[in-house]
C-alpha cells in the first residue's frame, strides 16, 4: 500500500486500515498486539524488519487527514474495510501455512499413514465435487433462465439472470474451495501434531494442531468476506436505478451467492457426515466390540477410512457449513437495510473488524505441558475472549463515526415503500451496537452451555458414564435425556437475544446480532477444526505404534477436541437460527407478505409440514449411516475372515477397499436428503404461495433447532463419557463392562453429533435462502394461484425417490450372516462367500 497513491481504490483500502489501526494504537499502544500488526505490515512492503506501527499511522494520517466522512452510496467505499480484512485473512493463511511447514513430520511410517489419509480425503472430495458439478450446472442454467425471463427489478433488466447465476456459481465455488483448502491443511497438520506430541510435549502439540485449525478458520472468513464484498461491488455496476434501489437490487442478486454456498454446505455436511460415521461405526463395532482390538489399531481395515472421515466431515463439512453461516448472516442484514448506505455497509465492516480481532486472538492461545482439561479449555478460550473484546472496541469506533449527528439514515419504509429517514442517528447507532454485543455474548453463552453438557469435567457427561454400570440400555436412556434437557439453555439464550434485538432495532438488529455472533469466526472455527486434527494425530500414533505416553498426550487433545467440536456445533446452530430468522424476515419483505395469521388453516398446515421436514431429513441421514456402515461391517468382517494373519498382525489390511466403499456410499446417500431440502421451498412456495412458505419456514426453524441441539449434545456427551473412562480411568477403566456399554453409546452418538445434527442447521438456512431467492418471483401471489407450476417440483421429488430406491435402497444386505464365523475365526465356506458377494 502506497500512501502517496492517488487512485480511489488505494485510498479506500487505506481508509479501511486506518479505521482499525487507530483503535489498536489507542487501546493497545506498546502492547504485543501492536508488534503483531507490525510484523503483518512488513508483509505489505516485503521488508526484512517489522515496520514501526506508529510511524505507519503517521504516514497515513499525513496523507489522509482526519477520519473520512460517513459513507455515501459509493459501493467500493461501503466494502473497503471488508476487502482489506479479506486480504489480511489471506496473508494470515499464507503466514500460518509457512509456520506449519516448519514443524517436523516424523518417521517414514507416520508419513506413510498421513499420506494415506490425505489421499483418501482428496479422493472423496473429488468424487463429491464431480457429482455436485452437475447440480450446480443445472441450477445455474435455471436461475439464469428464470431471472432473465422475469427480471424482478423495476427497470426490467435482462442482465439480472446473469447476475443471479454468477453469484450462485461464486458462492458454490468459494464454499467448495474453502472446504478443499481446509482439508488439505488438516491432513498435513495431523502428522506434525503427532510428532510434536512425541518429541516436544502437550504445549507444542496444541500449538501445531491449533495452527492447522486456524488456517481453516481464516480461509473460511477470508474467502467468504472478500468474495461477498467483491460480488457486492460487481452487482452494483451498470444499474440504471437510483442509488438506494441499486443497493437493494444488488442484495437481491447476492441471495444467489448465499444459495450457492448453502447448497455446497448441505451436500458437504451430509456426504461427509455419512462417510465419517459409516467408517467410524463399522470400525468400532467389528474392531472394538467383536474383535476386542484397540481404537485406531492398524489391523482394522476401516481405520484409515475412519481417519479420512474426520477430515471430510469435521473439517471440509464444518468449513462449508460456517462459510455459509458467515456470508448468510451478512446477506440477511444487508438485505434488511432498505438500501441505506450506512446500514448496508455495517455488516460488512463488522465482519471485517472481526477478522482483525481474530488475528490478535490467535496469538493469545497457548498452554503448558501437563495441563488438565480445564487448563486446556481455558487455553483455547483465551483466543475467543481476546478477539471478542477487540471486536467490540472496533465496532464501537465504527458506530461512533458512522452514526454521527447530522447524518441521515433510512431505517425503514412507510406502507407505500417510501423511505422514512431517522433524525436521531447517534441513538440508533448505539442501539445497533447493542445488538452486536448481544449477539456476541449469546454465542459465548451457547458455547458455554454446550461445553457444560458435553465435557466430562461436568456432571451431565459423568452421569452417562455412571449409567453404564448397568449396561448399554441405561447409557442410551441417560444420553437421550441429557440431550433433551440441553435444549433449555440455548433456547432461552436465543429467545432473549431475539426479544432484545427486536426491541432495539427490529429485524435488522436480529440480523446484525448474527453477524456479531459470527464476527470472530476466524478464531472460533480454529478451535473447532483443531479437534479432527488432534483425533487424526492420535490415530497416527496408534497405527505407528508409538509409545503409550504419546497416545496419552493425543488423547488429552482429542477429548478437548470433542468438547470444542460440540461447542462449535452449538455455536453453529445458534447462528443458524438467528440467520434463518433474518432471512425469513427478508423473505417476508421481498415476497410482499404483510400479515401471517397462525390461525389461518393454510399457514398452520404449512407450519406442521415445515416442522416435519427436519425429522424426515434426520431420519434419512441416520438410515444412510446405518446402510453405509453395514457395507463397511461386511467388508471388515470379510477381511478378518479371509486374510490369513490379519488378526495376529502379521498381514496388512486392505484399507483402500473400505475407503472406496465409504466414498461411494456417502455420495449415493446424499442425493435424496439433498433433493428434498432443495425442492421443499419450491413445492410450498409455488404450489400454495408465499404466505404458506412463510409458515413452513417458521415450523422448520423451530423444530430443526430443537432436534439439532439435542442430537449434537447427546452425541458429544456419549463420546466423552467413553473418553472419561479411557483417560481418567473412571469406573474401572478400559476393558470393563462399563467401558463396553459406553462404547455402544458412543457408536449411537456418532451419527447424532456428526451427521444428522450438524446437517439440520444447514437445512433451515438453505430453505430460508432459497425462499429469499424466489421471493421476487412469487411476490404478491395469492394462495393456490399458480398451483399447476408447483406440480413440477413435486414430480422431481417423486422421480428422485423412485430412482434412489431402485438404484440404492432396494438391494438390502444381510449383515448378520457372517457374524458367528467371523468372531470365531472360522473360514468362510464357498456358499457363504458367494452369498456375501
Amino acid at each position: 500500500i502506497d500512501p502517496s497513491a492517488s487512485n480511489q481504490s488505494n485510498q479506500t483500502l487505506i481508509r479501511g486500515i486506518v479505521s482499525i489501526s487507530d483503535a489498536i494504537s489507542f487501546f493497545f499502544d506498546s502492547h504485543s498486539v501492536v508488534s503483531t500488526f507490525e510484523h503483518i505490515l512488513c508483509l505489505f512492503s516485503r521488508s526484512a524488519q517489522p515496520i514501526s506501527f506508529n510511524l505507519f499511522l503517521l504516514q497515513l494520517h499525513s496523507k489522509m487527514g482526519s477520519w473520512p466522512n460517513p459513507p455515501t452510496a459509493n459501493p467500493i467505499e461501503l466494502v473497503s474495510l471488508s476487502l482489506a480484512a479479506g486480504g489480511l485473512a489471506g496473508l494470515m493463511v499464507f503466514w500460518l501455512q509457512r509456520k506449519l511447514k516448519t514443524a517436523p513430520r516424523g518417521s517414514d511410517e507416520m508419513n506413510k499413514l498421513s499420506d494415506l489419509i490425505a489421499s483418501g480425503a482428496r479422493s472423496f472430495l473429488k468424487t463429491e465435487y464431480f457429482y455436485l458439478s452437475f447440480f450446480v450446472s443445472v441450477f445455474f442454467v435455471f436461475l439464469v433462465a428464470l431471472y432473465s425471463a422475469d427480471p424482478p427489478t423495476a427497470a426490467n433488466d435482462r442482465l439480472d439472470g446473469i447476475r443471479m447465476g454468477g453469484c450462485f456459481l461464486a458462492g458454490a465455488g468459494l464454499s467448495a474451495l474453502a472446504g478443499w483448502l481446509g482439508m488439505a491443511v488438516a491432513t498435513d497438520a495431523n502428522v506434525r501434531t503427532t510428532q510434536a506430541a512425541d518429541k516436544e510435549g502437550l504445549a507444542k502439540a496444541l500449538r501445531v494442531a491449533f495452527t492447522g485449525g486456524a488456517v481453516m478458520g481464516f480461509t473460511v472468513v477470508g474467502l467468504g468476506l472478500f468474495g461477498l464484498s467483491l460480488f457486492f461491488y460487481l452487482m452494483t455496476i451498470n444499474r440504471d436505478e437510483d442509488e438506494r434501489l441499486a443497493l437493494v437490487y444488488a442484495m437481491d442478486s447476492l441471495a444467489g451467492f448465499g444459495f450457492g454456498a448453502s447448497s455446497i454446505a448441505l451436500f458437504a455436511r451430509v456426504a461427509g457426515g455419512i462417510y465419517t460415521k459409516a467408517a467410524d461405526v463399522g470400525a468400532d463395532l467389528v474392531g472394538k466390540v467383536e474383535m476386542d482390538i484397540p481404537e485406531d489399531d492398524p489391523r482394522n481395515p476401516a481405520v484409515i477410512a475412519d481417519n479420512v472421515g474426520d477430515n471430510v466431515g469435521d473439517v471440509a463439512g464444518m468449513g462449508a457449513d460456517l462459510f455459509e453461516s458467515f456470508v448468510g448472516s451478512i446477506i440477511a442484514a444487508a438485505a434488511l437495510a432498505n438500501g441505506d448506505p450506512t446500514l448496508v455497509m455495517l455488516p460488512f465492516w463488522v465482519a471485517g473488524a472481526g477478522i482483525f480481532a481474530s488475528v490478535a486472538g490467535y496469538f493469545a492461545v497457548g498452554t503448558k505441558d501437563g495441563a488438565s482439561q480445564h487448563q486446556l479449555l481455558f487455553a483455547l478460550h483465551k483466543g475467543t475472549i481476546v478477539s471478542g473484546i477487540l471486536v467490540l472496541v472496533f465496532v464501537a469506533i465504527i458506530i461512533s463515526q458512522s452514526f454521527s449527528d447530522g447524518s441521515t439514515i433510512v431505517f425503514d419504509t412507510d406502507e407505500n415503500g417510501m423511505p422514512m429517514p431517522v433524525t436521531d442517528t447517534e441513538k440508533l447507532g448505539w442501539k445497533i451496537f447493542s445488538c452486536v454485543v448481544i449477539g456476541l455474548f449469546a454465542g459465548i453463552l451457547i458455547g458455554q452451555a454446550t461445553e457444560y453438557f458435553t465435557s466430562y469435567s461436568y456432571w451431565p457427561t459423568r452421569s452417562i458414564t455412571e449409567a453404564g454400570v448397568t449396561g448399554p440400555a441405561t447409557v442410551i436412556i441417560q444420553g437421550i435425556g441429557i440431550g433433551m434437557i440441553s435444549c433449555v439453555a440455548p433456547v432461552i439464550i436465543l429467545v432473549a437475544t431475539i426479544f432484545g434485538c427486536n426491541a432495539l432495532a427490529g429485524g435488522y438488529g436480529i440480523a446484525l446480532s448474527a453477524v456479531g455472533m459470527l464476527s470472530t469466526l476466524g478464531v472460533t472455527l480454529a478451535t473447532d477444526a483443531y479437534g479432527p486434527i488432534a483425533d487424526n494425530a492420535g490415530g497416527i500414533a496408534e497405527m505407528a505404534e508409538l509409545e503409550e505416553r504419546v497416545r496419552e498426550t493425543t488423547d488429552a487433545l482429542d477429548a478437548l477436541g470433542n468438547t470444542t467440536a460440540a461447542t462449535g456445533k452449538g455455536f453453529a446452530i445458534g447462528s443458524a437460527v438467528l440467520t434463518s430468522l433474518s432471512l425469513l424476515t427478508a423473505f417476508k419483505l421481498k415476497a410482499e407478505v404483510d400479515v401471517v395469521d397462525i390461525t389461518d388453516p393454510v399457514v398452520l398446515a404449512s407450519v406442521l409440514f415445515g416442522a416435519m421436514l427436519p425429522f424426515l431429513f434426520a431420519a434419512l441421514t441416520m438410515l444412510s449411516v446405518q446402510k453405509a456402515a453395514g457395507a463397511i461391517i461386511i467388508e471388515v468382517r470379510r477381511q478378518f475372515a479371509t486374510i490369513e494373519g490379519l488378526r495376529e498382525g502379521t498381514a496388512d489390511a486392505d484399507s483402500d477397499k473400505c475407503v472406496a466403499i465409504s466414498t461411494q456410499s456417502s455420495v449415493e446417500e446424499m442425493i435424496l436428503p439433498g433433493v428434498y431440502a432443495v425442492m421443499a421451498p419450491f413445492v410450498i412456495g409455488i404450489l400454495i404461495g408465499p404466505k404458506a412458505l412463510t409458515g413452513m419456514l417458521g415450523g422448520a426453524i423451530a423444530s430443526g433447532m430443537m432436534l439439532a441441539i439435542m442430537m449434537a449434545n447427546a452425541g458429544g456427551a456419549w463420546d466423552n463419557s467413553k473418553k472419561y473412562i479411557e483417560i481418567e480411568g473412571a469406573c474401572g477403566g478400559k476393558g470393563t463392562d462399563t467401558h463396553k456399554a459406553c462404547v455402544v453409546g458412543d457408536t449411537v452418538g456418532d451419527p447424532f453429533k456428526d451427521t444428522s445434527g450438524p446437517a439440520l442447521n444447514i437445512l433451515i438456512k438453505l430453505m430460508s435462502m432459497i425462499s429469499l431467492v424466489i421471493a421476487p418471483i412469487i411476490a404478491g401471489w395469492g394462495d393456490w394461484e399458480m398451483w399447476y407450476y408447483g406440480l413440477i417440483p413435486i414430480a422431481i421429488c417423486v422421480i428422485a425417490t423412485i430412482v434412489v430406491w431402485k438404484c440404492y435402497w432396494s438391494d438390502t444386505q444381510d449383515i448378520s450372516a457372517p457374524i458367528e464365523k467371523t468372531v470365531k475365526g472360522e473360514e468362510v465356506d464357498e456358499e457363504a462367500a458367494k452369498a456375501e458377494e
